[in-house]
This record gives structure tokens, C-alpha cells and sequence, in this order.
């Protein structure tokens, strides 16, 4: 009986194009998934470019960067009225604050110059830019002399003690009436009311005011406040000004405009006659 012929297997040699394709595929698909993710929708970036760019500007612009009104409500702009109707109300509230931080240092200047206040020697004023004490100078000083008396180094030390609960700069300016002086140690009324001025500050130094913020001038009889040519009117003008400056609240420095005066200081008494006694 004849024996059948054994016919070797067929060995395929293109099984290799299989990975190929499969590996083409993947490929193909991780540069798809790579443009879709890198490609960006240009509308979109340009919301976002124009909304960030009026963020940073006082005034809005259209999609070709040219600057656009605003209607009084805003309609044109909504973000843009968003940022002002915030910025108002921050304002209003900084103001509020000042004036509320105002109130107390003047409560606590009044409650620290009470005696003098009721024998019509001290006029405090509240204002816009700042707080103004004039102190009669007869109140501190001998005539012609530029050392303060003990009882006005005891009134001006409790002064001292409000100040060192803030940060604001403090002038202190000395002033005269038109009568000439000339004694051994002033040889005019520039010196004296220099020295004056310089003796009070001096004084604030010693109850732990900082030097940084305070300022000594002296301006003779150049700025009066009465008429030179009546008793009462020099007697007005020769004073000692206390002058606290307010700081600005639309500077944005973000300087906190609220810090408290902790002191107590309770209603005033006493009132500012308009004039102060004869020196």
C-alpha cells in the first residue's frame, strides 16, 4: 500500500501587516485626540480676552479694542457698570469709616482739652482734610517765653496719648501777633513761634508719638485769624495750632482707614467762645 505524501504547511509571512494596521490606527487616533485638544475656540478666547481687558481698563471696548459709552445703567456694559456700582460702595464705606474714625479721635481730643475748653482757650474743628486744635498760647506759655507751663504739659501729654492711637501726620505750628518782640533770646517772632511750635512737638515725642509724623513750624504773625489792631484780635492770633491731617481714601494704597481709637472718650463740655482771654 502506497504512503500518502505529507505536504509541509503554508507559512504565512504577511502577519506582520496586522500590527502594522493596528499600530497606523492608534497613531491616527492620538493625533486626532492631540489637534482637538490644541485647537481653541476662537469666539470663546475672545469673550474671555475682552472681558479681562475692560476688567483692567476705566473704560470698556468692543470686540476691535475701540473704547465704547456707557449708558448711565449700564446696559451697554454690564461688567463695566458692575465694577463702578462696586467701586462706589467700596468708596462709601471707606468714607464712612473715616468719618466714624474721625468722630471718635475728636470726642477724645474734646475729652482731653476739657479744662481749657470751658475757659474758652482751645477751638477743636473737625473738617474734610483733617482735624484743627488752636490752643490760646497764654493757655501754655509766659508771655514771650517758649517753655510750656506745668499744667499745659499735663493737658498737651493726654493730647499726645490720642495721637499715638493713629497714623497720621501731625502739624504743629506756631503763631503770634504783629508786635515785635526782641529780648535776649528771640530776636523776632519768627524764633518764638518756631521754638513754640518745636517745644509742643518735642513734648508729643516724649509720649510716644512717632518723630516721623510730626512737623514743627513757626509763622510768626504772617497768618492771623482776628484783626492785629484790637487787644482781642492779638490776643486770637497768638496761638499754637494743632493740625491732624486726614488721609486720602480714593489713593488705593488699600491703607486701612478704620484702625480705632481705642482711648475712651466720652461727650465734650464746654464751648469756644470765638475769642481767647488776654495773654
Amino acid at each position: 500500500m502506497a504512503r500518502k505524501k505529507h505536504h509541509e504547511e503554508h507559512e504565512n509571512h504577511e502577519r506582520w501587516l496586522v500590527s502594522y494596521a493596528d499600530f497606523i490606527t492608534l497613531l491616527f487616533a492620538f493625533f486626532v485626540v492631540m489637534y482637538s485638544i490644541s485647537s481653541v475656540n476662537e469666539g470663546k478666547y475672545r469673550v474671555l480676552s475682552d472681558s479681562i481687558t475692560q476688567a483692567f481698563r476705566n473704560f470698556p471696548i468692543n470686540a476691535s479694542g475701540e473704547k465704547v459709552d456707557v449708558t448711565a445703567n449700564g446696559q451697554n456694559n454690564p461688567m463695566q457698570a458692575w465694577l463702578m456700582k462696586k467701586r462706589a460702595a467700596k468708596l462709601e464705606e471707606q468714607q464712612r469709616k473715616r468719618k466714624e474714625r474721625f468722630k471718635k479721635m475728636a470726642d477724645a481730643l474734646h475729652q482731653a482739652l476739657a479744662p481749657l475748653e470751658q475757659q474758652g482757650q482751645v477751638n477743636i474743628n473737625q473738617g474734610a482734610f483733617g482735624i484743627s486744635i488752636d490752643i490760646a498760647a497764654g493757655a501754655l506759655f509766659q508771655p514771650g517765653e517758649a517753655v510750656l507751663d506745668e499744667q499745659a504739659q499735663q493737658l498737651l501729654s493726654a493730647v499726645g496719648q490720642v495721637l499715638t492711637y493713629t497714623d497720621l501726620p501731625v502739624m504743629v505750628e506756631g503763631h503770634t501777633d504783629n508786635v515785635p518782640i526782641s529780648n535776649t533770646r528771640f530776636a523776632s517772632n519768627w524764633e518764638l513761634s518756631a521754638v513754640r511750635s518745636s517745644a509742643v512737638v518735642r513734648l508729643f515725642v516724649e509720649n510716644g508719638v512717632l518723630s516721623s509724623r510730626l512737623t514743627a513750624a513757626g509763622y510768626a504773625d504772617q497768618r492771623p485769624v482776628a484783626d492785629n489792631d484790637t487787644v482781642e484780635g492779638r490776643s486770637r492770633n497768638r496761638r499754637v495750632r494743632i493740625y491732624i491731617e486726614a488721609p486720602n481714601v480714593t489713593d488705593g494704597e488699600g491703607k486701612d482707614l478704620a484702625a480705632p481709637v481705642t482711648q475712651p472718650a466720652p461727650e465734650h463740655q464746654g464751648q469756644f467762645n470765638g475769642s481767647f482771654p488776654r495773654q
